[in-house]
């Protein structure tokens, strides 16, 4: 990624204006002072951007694990060639890294709570066309619809969290972290039974998940507007604008340089991280429930095995964030979880029917390295507006190195004729996955770097 020109910052206040070191108040906090009108109005704020996290974090997943638990029909029906439907498992990472980008600069312009709405109206419209289309063409054409909604909610989750949560990071990040896995995990096991119990037709089994991404756009439409709203301190709108705006730092004379982020370490160290995990995690999905059954497990007893690898992350996400941000160093958790993955490849490797069961629950415990990450993102930035440029860069690079793990794997398994040396992989990519994920968690900001 190119470095980014320094710039000014249009809403800055003038120095002599602002109190060193004071803390401006997040949309819906409570201030000393207010009316019981007010604050009424703050706490239902605070409650609807609540159930819109959590209502958006459920669609984050279904587009994909939906469509991977019914791929053999859909290609089928479509007379996708194997090589288009290996290519469809690879679009979802690379739609994350390239609209993922443009999230920062939606951001600045429309507000972070406009641009999830969108996010979420563009997930129900893909999930909708997507059943109707009759070629490869108009079906990748609508996934990629729904996974723009998802890339630019993805990156923009963390966001909302330092937002209107500052204090609550930890809680508010585990909570939509176990929707997400939530709905990863029941998107994957209720598709193909959902199906037959609707007369058997993917067409009808993809589109029942539009419902749910309906469901998610309504707690934002009230938010849309949020980013004009005064803040207490201020009475205008110069700090809810610089929250989504460029990454600030304040000179003497007030004006406020944004920093370089490709030259921080910490946000290199983030993203290589992101992606290694991501990596992991796109590789489990993809191909854990084929080792176990080339290694005799039953293809339904498969199948539970990789439910109960994604349901681990409901309990978890909501533990990890907490734990991690009472901490100032995340790096003890970043190598328990690599370790928990260490072990669960061993394992594979040397007994995969015979412990399957526990190499699943392994598996599912390092897969939480995606919510540790997603905390971390909002630790390691000073404001809001760093947050939205840290999430941004740190997913997009994470997802572009995570494109290519899931056809490695199955280009040596071709290759090899056997699940040793894929599985040798993944076990060792877990030893760079915990070093820069321990330079990631120690405690500074990217801002103190670049």
């Amino acid at each position: 990624m190119p470095d980014e020109p320094k710039t000014l910052d249009p809403t800055a206040r003038p120095a002599a204006t602002t109190v060193p070191g004071a803390a401006t108040a997040p949309p819906g906090a409570a201030v000393a002072g207010d009316s019981p009108v007010r604050a009424q109005a703050r706490r239902w704020t605070l409650g609807l951007v609540t159930v819109g996290l959590v209502l958006a974090a459920l669609n984050l997943r279904p587009a994909i694990t939906s469509l991977g638990a019914l791929l053999e029909e859909v290609s089928a029906d479509l007379h996708m060639s194997g090589t288009v439907a290996g290519v469809l498992t690879s679009v979802p990472p690379l739609c994350f890294a390239v609209f993922g980008i443009t999230a920062p600069r939606l951001a600045r312009r429309f507000g972070p709570a406009a641009v999830v709405c969108a996010g979420m109206a563009a997930i129900f419209a893909g999930l909708v066309l997507r059943p109707f289309a009759g070629g490869t063409v108009g079906f990748l054409a609508a996934s990629a619809l729904a996974l723009m909604g998802i890339a630019v909610s993805n990156v923009l989750m963390p966001v909302i969290v330092k937002r209107y949560f500052p204090d609550r990071i930890g809680s508010m990040t585990g909570l939509y972290s176990m929707a997400l896995a939530l709905g990863t995990s029941v998107a994957a096991a209720a598709t193909v039974p959902m199906t037959a119990a609707l007369g058997g037709d993917w067409r009808i089994g993809l589109g029942v998940w539009a419902a749910v991404a309906a469901l998610a756009v309504l707690p934002w439409l009230p938010l849309v507007r949020d980013r004009d709203r005064a803040t207490p301190e201020s009475g205008t709108t110069a700090a809810s604008r610089s929250a989504v705006g460029s990454a600030t730092a304040t000179s003497a004379t007030g004006a406020t340089a944004v920093p370089r982020i490709t030259r921080s370490r910490t946000a290199w160290a983030l993203g290589c991280y992101f992606g290694l995990q991501a990596t992991g995690a796109y590789i489990t999905m993809g191909w854990m429930p084929q080792i176990f059954r080339d290694s005799g497990v039953p293809a339904s007893t498969a199948g539970v095995l990789l439910a109960v690898t994604m349901v681990m992350g409901v309990p978890l996400a909501f533990v990890i964030p907490r734990l991690a941000t009472r901490m100032k160093n995340q790096g003890p958790i970043v190598v328990a979880l690599g370790l928990c993955g260490l072990a669960g490849y061993t394992g594979l490797f040397l007994a995969p029917a015979g412990g399957a069961w526990v190499w699943a629950v392994l598996l599912g415990v390092s897969n939480c390295s995606f919510p540790l990450a997603l905390t971390m993102i909002g630790m390691r930035s000073r404001t809001g507006a760093g947050v939205v440029r840290l999430s941004a860069f740190a997913q997009s690079v994470g997802y572009l190195i995570s494109i290519p793990g899931p056809l490695l794997v199955g280009v040596l398994y071709q290759h090899s004729g056997g699940w040793g040396l894929p599985i040798a992989l993944m076990g060792g990519l877990m030893v760079p996955q915990m070093i820069v994920g321990t330079l990631a968690g120690r405690d500074r900001t990217f801002e103190d770097e670049s």
